[in-house]
């Protein structure tokens, strides 16, 4: 084989890029894998606090968003949490699990990146990092790929250069510019997984900067319980976050202030406290600034006893489905992930190969699949990569 002939190409040594390279090296395929970056995996290195929070044991389609929801069904359900965590153990990484089934290596995110490379050393892949792409084309036969002062060609081109989250790491929307030049769609791509930002009318929750309690976000049947933080732009924390993912402008999210109070719990409260406030009963339940905030804003001055149970019932249903409009959000700039991207109609969900053009593939970010919070985004790199890898 000549030296600048492969039997695959891959662009984008992120997550999904990685997996596959090892995998399809590993099968005996001659694998190129090129990045504009200086450093592979430069999202893995920041995931989780540094210690990358690399999967979650309750992996489930039903915590994918697509314009498919059964899409990804196929590639999770061939290559699991478990999967990967016995190539963690393999390698000897060493990981907990925090809340809610993620898992985080107990050091450095670094051994991801660095067992991922040494997935790809095992499978002779040549990497090549620091070289933008200039050129991506199909000659008829195969794909020719030019960067730096480089050519390379191959049958098969994979597309794993994510999406354009966290510009500042050198992310962009190259994946769907190569995609459209050859016949793909694009669902359109939006933040996800990123802050709220709240106007004018919000103002005054602005002010609690810095402020976080546990609550249950909703965004129309979608509620997730995770904590919120006040922040002097909006809204952020887990709870925002993940319901971020749901969100459309113009639509109101609903917070629950109160997820384990009961209906009426108000009205209880005035019969056994009625000397009390309304100030004081709700700082027995929410850190003091926001339980001040919002007795302002229910405005019910003066004892409990003093106020009517249907008024305070009023209080209780407001406290548990408190409605915020969002302006906006942070963006790019601060969001995790990329929801939209190279539609699924168009890729084969058991080889995320190109349904019209053949050789092409597309893993991870690019595609329109996008996880929850918690390390499914990074199992669907695995499983994406993965199915595309055994299918090169």
């Amino acid at each position: 084989m000549p030296k600048d002939a492969y039997d695959a190409i891959i662009l984008g040594a992120g997550a999904a890029g990685l997996m596959c390279a090892a995998v399809a090296g590993q099968r005996g395929r001659r694998v190129l894998l090129v990045d504009h970056a200086d450093e592979a995996g430069k999202k893995i290195l920041i995931s989780g606090g540094g210690r990358c929070n690399f999967t979650n044991l309750h992996s489930a389609p039903d915590r994918y968003l697509s314009a498919n929801k059964h899409f990804a069904k196929s590639a999770l359900g061939r290559y699991t949490a478990q999967d990967f965590i016995g190539l963690v153990d393999r390698h000897r990484i060493a990981w907990h699990e925090k809340t809610l089934g993620q898992l985080f290596c107990d050091g450095s995110a670094r051994q991801i990146v660095a067992m991922l490379l040494d997935e790809c050393t095992a499978g002779s892949v040549d990497l090549m990092l620091g070289h933008p792409i200039a050129d991506v084309a199909h000659d008829g036969t195969g794909y020719r790929v030019a960067f730096g002062d480089r050519q390379a060609r191959a049958p098969a081109l994979v597309l794993a250069t994510g999406g354009p989250s966290i510009p500042k790491m050198g992310a962009t929307g190259f994946a769907y510019d190569v995609a459209r030049r050859f016949g793909l769609k694009i669902v359109e791509p939006r933040p996800a997984l990123v802050p709220l930002t709240l106007g004018a009318d919000d103002l005054l929750f602005r002010e609690l900067s810095g402020v976080a309690a546990p609550v249950v976000a909703s965004a129309g049947k979608t509620r997730f319980r995770e904590a919120a933080l006040f922040t002097h732009r909006g809204l952020s924390g887990p709870a925002i976050l993940q319901i971020s993912s749901y969100w459309r402008h113009g639509d109101a999210i609903a917070i629950d202030f109160v997820p384990d109070a009961a209906p009426d719990w108000l009205v209880t409260a005035k019969r056994t406290a009625p000397r009390t406030t309304l100030r004081r009963t709700l700082a027995g339940a929410l850190p003091d600034r926001l339980a001040e905030t919002l007795a302002d804003r229910l405005s019910l001055p003066g004892e409990l006893g003093a106020q009517t149970d249907r008024r305070l019932a009023d209080a209780g249903r407001s406290l548990a489905a408190w409605s915020f409009t969002p302006n906006g959000s942070e963006g790019y700039a601060k969001a995790e992930v990329t929801s939209g991207g190279i539609a699924t109609a168009d890729l084969s969900s058991q080889t995320m190969a190109a349904r019209r053009m053949p050789g092409l593939y597309a893993i991870g970010e690019a595609v329109d699949v996008t996880g929850w919070l918690g390390g499914y985004n990074f199992q669907w790199a695995w499983a994406s990569g993965w199915a595309a890898g055994q299918a090169l």
